[in-house]
């Protein structure tokens, strides 16, 4: 299990995480929801040390770490346990996708290159892009490049896996592509954090709901529950707007 407990962030004075608290549990695939500005990719960016918390902890399986005073070395320790899935896709132009994909396991984990090179295979043949090994970037469309970046977070076997706004640049096809990819892995039990606008996703694929606006969690349940019977005013609101649909009370 991972807790996040009492996450605190400020910009110049400006609140933008106001005491966040959530678990997530082996296997969960958890969406986070919200208006832009919200305070969702800021979340992210703390627990995996994009960004300094004010205030915070950071739980693994009872092991806890302040995310305001964590060492380089516990920082190092936290992000060998984590993925991360960016917007837009931070892909090395002068690189393969297999080379994408193979260099953090090479640099980072120091793990030989041919067996470096099977892992990285395995898991590009998993997101769909086994004939796309030898492409760069620049012969990829945007879905094959965030498909690479989902491989490449993927391919050290992290505990878990931090999406932000995966699909945010993408067009309608090529979304869909990159959320098929997600599903698969949703289904595989792979543990995911998702910040997404994509309420089909939330709704479909994840199996817990959290709803942030202005830097505090107003709802979190189950999906199926988030979605059919939301019980604050506010999330009845923002869905009704993001479902262009009205919600029942």
């Amino acid at each position: 299990m991972i807790e996040v407990l009492g996450i605190k962030k400020s910009f110049n004075n400006n609140p933008v995480l106001r005491g966040l608290s959530f678990r997530i549990n082996k296997g969960d695939v958890l969406t986070i929801i919200g208006p832009s500005g919200s305070g969702k990719t800021t979340l992210l960016r703390c627990i995996d040390f994009l960004e300094r918390a004010d205030e915070g902890t950071l739980s693994f399986d009872g092991e806890t770490f302040d995310l305001s005073q964590a060492s380089k070395k516990q920082v190092y320790d936290i992000r060998r346990r984590i993925g991360f899935v960016f917007q837009s896709h931070h892909l090395f132009n002068n690189k393969t996708a297999l080379g994408n994909v193979m260099e953090g396991l090479v640099t980072a984990r120091k793990i030989p290159k041919p067996e470096a090179e099977r892992i990285a295979k395995e898991t590009l043949n998993k997101v769909g892009l086994s004939d796309r090994c030898d492409y760069y970037p620049s012969q990829l469309s945007g879905g094959q490049q965030q498909r690479v970046g989902i491989a490449r977070a993927l391919a050290p076997s992290p505990d878990l896996l931090l999406f932000d706004e995966p699909t945010s640049a993408l067009d309608p096809e090529l979304t869909g592509e990159v959320l098929a990819v997600m599903k698969l892995l949703a289904g595989e039990g792979v543990t995911m954090v998702v910040v997404t606008h994509e309420m089909s996703f939330a709704r479909d694929a994840a199996n817990r709901v959290i709803f942030v606006d202005n830097g505090s969690i107003v709802e979190e349940a189950i999906s199926e529950d988030f979605f059919s019977s939301p019980r604050e005013e506010r999330t009845r609101q923002f869905l009704s707007r993001a479902l262009q649909q009205p919600i029942m009370k």
